[in-house]
Parts: structure tokens; sequence; C-alpha cells
């Protein structure tokens, strides 16, 4: 450190009065260490030599030669016959005296009782850690970074000072400092740091076993004075984070584990929580009985919070010699929660298979819940029901219903706690959602998602309730509620990563429908990077969504791309209730690929499915709607009616299906040619306050362009533009003014697109160059330029941008560029 202490203005003024005390009176300095007590006495006793003129002396024992001024350091370190001799002295002699305030002696107590002015050095303050530091380190990031490190402690800062490069680190040199300090320490004392550097603190009662005070705590209290003393440890008994990274580097790695794990021992025995002493052993390899108890206990309580941790410490109690087989159910549970669906189910497999093994049934639990996220809910079924407990019975009753089986759900059983009270609510939630009302099923559901939410985060679930009532949400047009429910599930981590990824993709989903391509795009991407590998029944949604995106942004390349995957996807993952929603989807897009036989089979399925269950309107309508679309493009018209009729039925039954029954009925009479503007609009509005704002948005603009009455194309692309959210076009026309419309401008006899000239138009308001639309379609770029043409002279357009704009609202894009 430097030869003069940093002073404010006040201390030095001080300081200056103490020198020059007429009495010459005697000063103490008391402060641990590293707080500048040397450096300070010297100034002293300059400034005193100043003031006075008197010569002072640094003392060394023997004390028996008097001199006017007499400065003595270290005073905690001289035995009582030099501190008497200290004091003999004090009745000629001007004592200048430092010291630790540990050990405080009687004999050291009587010298500084002499003292009429005691000096107690405090650490540096942020500005004065900016002085001691050399000019190129004096940024404010480095200066806190300093303060942070070294709370303060002038030695510390100027170890920091002399090693530092720049980098926000402590640079090793500044470490090897501390080792002569460590190796000087009382054995007791260091074992305070090493329980400090893990995370005890003040914690008595466990010091007094580990300091085998024998319920002395007074000898504890005198173990953590004397630690405070040394500087390295604050006020609240933790250690600074310079000398905690000292600890952690010069003390050898054995003795570290062997005091954690020592103090793990008595936390144990105690009933206390050992995670915070056990994390950092995880993968020491350290051995035991006590070992194992503690990486066991300390992976219970990892689990909730981070399932990849808890199976990591639970690895590493079979290392320390617990037998695989005891741990292995929790084991597969944490690999489970976090997403290794693989190593859950080769544990849980093992255990079940074992027949000595304990925990047999919370091993068959986790596996019925790993192959639920795969699609086999039939052997999932088995399994929960072989697992016997009550959760277990309610799992296996949404296996059931999402087979096709019928099943009644259980009353609770057990004490009403959330977690039982949330699975129960969701089991009969789907319960209700086959058999009684829309409303009341999800009504029943939100609560079940509202319970388990401070619970949810660690519980290893087959679905979640926010995931199956967001499914009916897009089922029943409740895209708003399905929203809120997938988002606070997110929130508040329900079921772990599996079901993190299955909430984001029912998220892109509702992206989807609303329009809303790039958010649907950026959601399913955020769901794929958050895994290695989706799980069948994610990757079956993802690929629908991808399909849907590049569907409603007419990008054939990609869904040509997609549907390769599709094939795949579908054969994974056999049909159930809960995969309707992108079997609608793939049904409108195996129409468009032509290559409808590819779903044959699995339509069927899901036909029987839904008979099995009474056909439950709830559950049938997206398979309606997708196979009403997939009718129309591959002009099967018989088909097309019995859908629209289906959902003219669930309309009468229940009017919230009204909205959808109507669009129906308005497509069929697009495809006959006919455009009823009142029953359109009112139908796109209907799809639009459902949450369907791209199918809304995409009727209105397919029936503008059948239309053969201008004033009713610009009245059905003003609604178009309307539910997409887009300015309405100031050009409006009534009645009385289509006469001189037809003056000005010659109307054709009908405004109506082809088949390739929406595909042109999709692409081009894509932002597709002529001769990029042209190598998609297989045409040349002059082919497109007339296509555009006639499109411009059919719609009237006056300029580009009006075609684009008004051809946006005929394809319903999201995408907006010139």
């Amino acid at each position: 450190m430097s030869a003069d202490p940093l002073l404010d203005q006040a201390t030095a003024a001080h300081l200056a009065a103490v020198a020059a005390d007429p009495r010459g009176a005697h000063v103490g300095i008391v402060a641990p260490g590293g707080y500048g007590r040397t450096t300070l006495l010297h100034h002293l006793g300059r400034t005193i030599h100043a003031a006075t003129g008197a010569e002072p002396r640094l003392a060394q024992p023997p004390f028996d030669q008097p001199a006017p001024v007499l400065l003595v350091d270290d005073a905690h370190l001289l035995d009582d016959a030099d501190l008497r001799a200290l004091r003999r002295l004090a009745t000629t002699t001007r004592l200048v005296v430092t010291a630790r305030p540990h050990p405080r002696t009687p004999a050291l107590a009587e010298l500084l009782d002499l003292t009429q002015d005691q000096l107690l050095p405090a650490p540096f303050d942020a500005a004065q850690v900016r002085a001691a530091l050399p000019a190129r380190l004096r940024t404010d990031r480095f200066v806190e970074f300093a303060h942070t490190q070294t709370g303060g402690v002038p030695a510390f800062v100027d170890r920091l000072a002399r090693t530092a490069t720049g980098e926000l680190e402590v640079p090793k040199a500044a470490l090897a400092e501390f080792r002569p300090e460590l190796a000087r320490l009382d054995d007791d004392v260091l074992r305070f740091l090493l329980a400090a550097d893990a995370g005890v603190g003040l914690h008595l009662d466990l010091l007094v076993d580990l300091l085998d005070a024998d319920t002395d705590t007074d000898a504890v209290h005198d173990v953590v004075e004397a630690a405070r003393a040394t500087g390295l440890v604050g006020t609240a008994g933790t250690l600074l984070p310079i000398a905690q990274r000292a600890v952690r580097a010069l003390v050898p790695v054995e003795r570290r584990a062997w005091m954690r794990q020592r103090l793990a021992e008595l936390q144990l025995a105690r009933g206390g929580q050992v995670l915070a002493l056990m994390r950092p052993l995880a993968t020491t390899g350290i051995g035991g009985a006590s070992a194992a108890a503690a990486f066991t206990a300390a992976a219970g309580e990892a689990l909730p919070a981070d399932p990849a941790l808890a199976a990591r410490l639970y690895a590493a109690a079979i290392t320390a010699g617990r037998p695989a087989v005891e741990v292995g159910a929790r084991r597969a549970e944490a690999l489970a929660l976090a997403g290794d669906l693989d190593g859950a189910l080769r544990l849980a497999d093992q255990v079940i298979t074992t027949e000595s093994a304990p925990h047999r049934r919370d091993a068959a639990a986790v596996a019925a819940t790993a192959l639920a996220h795969r699609g086999q809910l039939a052997r999932s079924a088995q399994l929960y029901r072989w697992a016997g407990t009550p959760e277990a019975h309610h799992f296996a009753t949404l296996a059931t219903i999402g087979i096709g089986d019928k099943a009644d759900a259980l009353e609770l059983d057990g004490p009403p706690t959330s977690l039982a009270s949330a699975i129960s609510l969701m089991a009969q939630g789907l319960q209700e959602s086959v058999t009684g009302t829309p409303t009341t099923a999800l009504s029943m559901l939100v609560r079940a998602a509202a319970t388990l939410e401070p619970v949810g985060r660690g519980v290893l679930l087959p679905d979640s309730p926010a995931a199956l009532g967001a499914i009916l949400g897009l089922h029943y047009g409740e895209l708003g509620t399905a929203t809120s429910l997938l988002d606070r599930a997110i929130a508040a981590g329900t079921g772990g990563v599996p079901l993190a990824i299955r909430h984001r993709l029912l998220l892109a989903w509702i992206s989807m429908l609303r329009g809303n391509l790039t958010a649907a795009s950026e959601g399913l991407a955020a769901a794929r990077r958050s895994t290695r590998t989706l799980e069948p029944r994610d990757w079956l949604f993802a690929v629908a969504i991808e399909l849907g995106v590049a569907r409603r942004a007419g990008d054939a390349a990609t869904l040509g791309r997609a549907w390769l995957q599709a094939g795949e996807a579908v054969l994974r993952h056999p049909v159930d209730l809960f995969t309707f929603l992108p079997l609608g989807e793939l049904t409108v897009a195996a129409a468009r690929v032509r290559d409808e036989s590819r779903l044959a089979t699995h339509l069927e399925q899901a036909r029987a499915l839904l008979a099995g269950l009474g056909d439950p309107p709830l559950w049938a309508t997206p398979l309606w709607w997708g196979g009403l679309h997939a009718a129309i493009i591959a002009d099967q018209r018989g088909a097309a009616e019995e859908n629209a009729e289906a959902l003219s039925r669930a309309a009468a039954r229940d009017e919230q299906f009204g909205a959808v029954a109507a669009a129906a009925r308005c497509w069929l009479d697009l495809t006959d040619g006919k455009v009823d503007p009142d029953a359109v609009e009112d139908a796109a509005r209907g799809l639009h306050g459902a949450g369907f704002t791209w199918d809304a948005a995409r009727l209105a603009g397919r029936a503008a362009t059948k239309t053969t009455d201008r004033a009713a194309m610009v009245r059905l692309l003003d609604c178009a533009r309307m539910v997409q959210g887009k300015p309405v076009a100031p050009r409006r026309v009534s009645t009385s003014d289509i006469s001189v419309a037809e003056a000005a401008v010659e109307m054709p006899a009908e405004v109506s697109l082809s088949e390739r000239e929406l595909q042109v138009a999709e692409l081009v308001v894509s932002g597709l160059t002529y001769k990029d639309v042209g190598d998609r379609l297989f045409i040349s770029a002059k082919t497109v330029e007339h296509h555009i043409a006639r499109m411009r002279q059919r719609l009237g357009a006056t300029s580009r941008s009006e075609l684009l704009s008004q051809l946006r609202t005929l394809v319903g894009s999201s995408v907006v560029r010139d």
C-alpha cells in the first residue's frame, strides 16, 4: 500500500489534532487485519514528529528503553509480560498502539484502557477505492467490481490494484497473497471460514457441533470474533468475495469437501436443508454412506426448481455408494422433468422390472407420463392403472378419454392439497368436455390451471390443465382464454421442460390463427431451439404449425418441404383426441399438395374415436373445419357439405359454434359462385370475434374476388382489412355512386381470380420477385407479369401499391411490403 493512508478531510484533521495534543495522550488504533493499521501507525508517527518535534521510535520487545514516543504495532500478538512492560512505560512515554479487536486479553485491555484516543479505521468507500486504483483501472465498472470484491478493505484493494489487468476478474496473483494469512490461522478459525464458504454463516447450533465446542456458545463466539479480526469476514459472518475466492483457490479441495459433508451430516440430523452444501460436491466423486444420504436429500430439494441438477445429485449419490435401484424412480422423475425422456424411460423400466426395488409404482407413473408425451396413451393408461396412486388414476382417466374410451373421473381421494385438487379438476374438466357443456369444461380446466400454478413447477404431468384448456379454447373460439392460460403456465414453469415446449407451441398456434405469421414462426423456432429433439406429440404440432404458416403465407416451397416431415410425424404419433388441431391442419395441407391418401387411415381412426365418445362437437370442430376446406380444395362437394352440415348441427346445440358454421355456409356458397355480402361480412366478423383473424380475412377477401358487384367488392375488402387491423381504404362506393363509377371506368362482368392467379398473388405479396415467383410455380417471369397485369385490370387498381394492398387483403397475408 502507499506510504500515506487515504484519508478524508475530516479524518486527516482529527489525526493532526491528535498528533499535536499537548497532553501527549496515548493513542490506540484498533481494526481487523488489512484495514491499514500499520500504515496509519507510521503516518501518525510522522505527524507527531512534525507537530511536536519528538522523534517516534518503532518499539520491539523487550520494552525496556524509554523514549518520547513509542510506536507499537500488533499489540494483540504480545504476551502479558510485554504488555505489562508497556503499561509501566506509559507513565513517561507517549504510546501509539495498534491491535486487532481479537484476541483481547485482560493485559491488552488494560493497556488500551490507557489510550485517550482510539482510532477505528473503516473500509474504503467507492471514492477511496477509485483513488487507490491506478488511473487505467478507474472506470466505473471496475471501481464497482473492486469495491464489491474487497468490501473496501484497504489491503485487499491494494492487492487488486497491483495485479488487475482491467478485466472484471480477480487475478491468481492477488489470491496467492492470501496464502500466508490462511496458513497462520488457528484451526478452529479456518474451519469457521470453510463453514462460512459453505454458507452456514452464524448458524450457532451447527457451529457448536462443528467446532466441538460441547454446547459452549461462548467458545463459538470467540472463534467468530477471531475470524472477523482477520478482515476476511464481514459482520454477517460471510466471507468477503475476494476472501471466498482465495479460500476456494488455496485450501485443498478435499478439506473443503469434508467440511461441506460434515455440515450436511449435521443438517440432516436436524432435519435441515443440504442442497447448498452438496451442490458443489456433485462432481467431486466423494463417497461413503453419509455422503450418499446427503446427495439423496439434496436431490430431493433440487427437484422442484432444477430437475437437471437433481438428476446429477442422484447420480452423485449412486457414485457415493447408494444402490442405483433405490433412487432409480426419483432419478427417472428428475430426468423426465428436465426433458430427458429416453433416460427416464430407461431408468423407470429398470426399477419396474426389479421385483425387489422400492418405489416401483412411482417408476411406473414416470414411464406412463413419458409415454403420454410420446403419444402412446393406451400404454400410458395401463401403467397409470398399475401405479395405483390417486393421482395416477386421474391421469389414467385423461389417457383413456384421449384414446376414445369413456371413463368416469374419480372423486378426490386423500388430503385436498393444491396438487391433488388440480389433478382431480383436470380429469373432471376433460370428462365434462366429452359428456357435458364446453363452458363448464373450460371453467374446470381454468380453475385446475390456477390451482396448480403455485406447486406445478416440479410436478411431472402427462399434460397440463393449461394446455388442455388452451386446446379447448382453440376448439371453442376462446383464444383470449387460451392465451392467458398458456402465458401463466409458462411463467409458473408448470410441468417442467417437456410442458414448457408444449405451451410455447400452442401459443405459436394461436398466433397463426390470428394471422400473425411472424410471431407464429418465431414461437415455433424458439420451441425447437429449447430442446435437442422434439417428442412425437410436440413434433406433430410443430410440423402442423410450419405447414399452416406456409399455407397462409403462400409459400409453396416450404409447404412441400414441411409435408415431407408431416408423413413421418403422423406415423410416429397415434391418433388421439388431443391431436385433432394438427390433424385438421394436416388435412387441408394434404389437399393442397394433392396427397390426401396419406391421411385417410388417420382420419378414419379419428372419426371412430369421436364416435366412441358420442361425437362431442367441442372436439370434432377442427376436423370438420379442416375437412371442409380440404374438400373445397379437392372439389369434393359432397364431403364439403357433410362437414358444413356437421358444423351447423353443432351450432344448433351451442351458439358459440355459430361463427364457424356461418362461415362454412358462406364457403359453400362461394364454391357455387354465390356471394351474399351481408352473410359474408357477418360470418367474417364472427370469426374475428372468436379470434380466427386469418380465416375471417380470408373469407372476406375471397368473397370480394367472386362478387360481380363493385360496391360489394369494396365493402368486403374493407371488412377484410378491418379484421386484420389494417386501415380501411379511403375509397367508399355507395349504391347511388355506382352509375357514376361505371361511366368513368368500364367495369368487367365479374371480378374473379383464378386459382393460379391467387397463387401468384400470395407469392407476390410475400415479397418475392417475379423471377422467384416463376421459379416456385415453374412458370416464366413474363407469365407472372401477365398474371399481375390481368389482376390489376380486374381489380381496377390505379397503381402498384393499390394493387398490392388489395391482393394482401384477398389472400389474407399478414406480410406488409410494397
